[in-house]
């Protein structure tokens, strides 16, 4: 069994992408440049907001962290999209989610000029990833299909698993694993809360990327000897043992799981840190793109 291990090899990518933006400063070009918007502070946001700001300045990116309070209204945040979409010194922004239940989030999304949507979830960008074209792909999915290609993870003609059907990984993962290409060319099943005889289901797979959100819902007897895990869950568990009051774990029996498995992702370091280091990637691209444009 070898361990997906996603903060080792976000670490590369940062340190690939620093080296690249050193070259840009050399050349005396401008660097990438990513804001994050939030809306009210939820911690669990913050904390995440705070760590993209930071790795910004690990590779040598300028951001900007756009703070504004729970009580905003919709239109006020689509006006802060607006001035962030015609400022040309901002290649991409991300506007952190969840949002207060005042503002549609469908609206917010679908405000964010794609050229600049460094999440991936603009219905251009879902599109052109769906039609196999050249875009933004969702930071996760991208991650996990960068751990696959890294460790080499065979793909072609294999049986993957998508448990869960969200739009940010279970719905733009299960078309990326059965795209033409590396990785992919596998045969995809997307299962959710509806599928009858999902253990059976999972229990035929060669790979298994679960992004339910369930503690622990994967056991060991559901899958099988050799199978490939990406355990895509991420979720805090009171504890009164631990100092802060819970543990993190994910939708899979790690400890278990993992006297079977090929290839496992740990929670946390695992897929986590690769959305992060992808999302640097995606801005670089979109910085690489303005260039081109002009």
């Amino acid at each position: 069994m070898e361990i997906l291990d996603g903060k080792k090899v976000s670490n590369q990518i940062k340190e690939e992408i620093a080296a690249e933006v050193a070259k840009m400063r050399e050349r005396g070009e401008k660097v990438p440049h990513l804001a994050a918007v939030i809306v009210g502070n939820d911690g669990a946001s913050l904390t995440y907001v705070g760590s993209k700001v930071r790795s910004c300045e690990k590779v040598g990116f300028e951001s900007t962290l756009v703070q504004l309070p729970s009580t905003t209204s919709e239109q006020e945040l689509l006006n802060k999209i607006e001035e962030l979409n015609e400022d040309d010194d901002i290649d991409g922004f991300i506007v952190q989610l969840p949002l207060p239940e005042q503002i549609n989030t469908q609206r917010v999304l679908l405000a964010v000029d794609p050229d600049k949507d460094v999440d991936g979830f603009h219905p251009t960008n879902f599109g052109k990833m769906a039609l196999d074209m050249s875009t933004f792909i969702p930071a996760t999915p991208f991650g996990i299909l960068e751990l696959l290609e890294r460790y080499k993870v065979e793909t072609k003609g294999k049986h993957t698993v998508v448990i869960g059907r969200s739009h940010i990984v279970g719905r733009p993962m299960s078309i990326l694993m059965g795209r033409k290409g590396w990785p992919g060319n596998s045969t995809v099943t997307l299962t959710h809360s509806h599928t009858k005889n999902i253990t059976q289901i999972i229990s035929q797979a060669d790979i298994v990327i679960s992004a339910l959100g369930v503690p622990n819902f994967l056991k060991a007897e559901m899958v099988k000897d050799d199978a490939v895990i990406i355990d895509v869950g991420i979720t805090r568990v009171p504890d009164d043992t631990k100092e802060k009051g819970y543990y993190i774990t994910g939708d899979v029996d790690f400890e278990n799981v993992s006297k079977k498995a090929s290839y496992i992702t740990p929670v946390p370091g695992g897929v986590g840190p690769m959305t992060i280091a992808m999302l640097l990637k995606n801005t670089l691209l979109a910085r690489e793109r303005h260039r081109s444009q002009k």
